[in-house]
């Protein structure tokens, strides 16, 4: 088992960052959508998800800061994507875990 003492501070910082970007209901839906390396515009997902679209690019701005997500430009679209597919790993454990309640 690891020690305390052998967690690199920076990793730490930077996981606490990316949890804090994601503790967010639409955020965490947005990752929904984006599950199984799913790709989509900024359109698609303030459709999706029904909401504004000014208010949709910045909570995709804040994930994609934080990296949590990565985008692509192709052509006038920006692709929006997980940068790590494991991230959808903790959207489930957080619908196992409110399942119920």
């Amino acid at each position: 088992m690891m020690q305390i003492q052998e967690l690199d501070p920076d990793r730490l910082d930077m996981a606490a960052n990316m949890l804090k970007a994601i503790a967010h209901p639409m955020r965490i839906a947005i990752l929904k959508h984006l599950e199984g390396g799913k790709k989509l515009t900024v359109t698609q997902i303030h459709e999706l998800l029904g909401i504004e679209q000014s208010t949709t690019s910045h909570h995709l701005g804040i994930l994609k800061d934080k990296g949590v997500l990565c985008s692509r430009r192709e052509g006038k679209n920006t692709f929006y994507y997980l940068k790590h597919d494991v991230l959808s790993q903790v959207v489930d454990c957080l619908e196992r875990c409110t399942c119920g309640e």
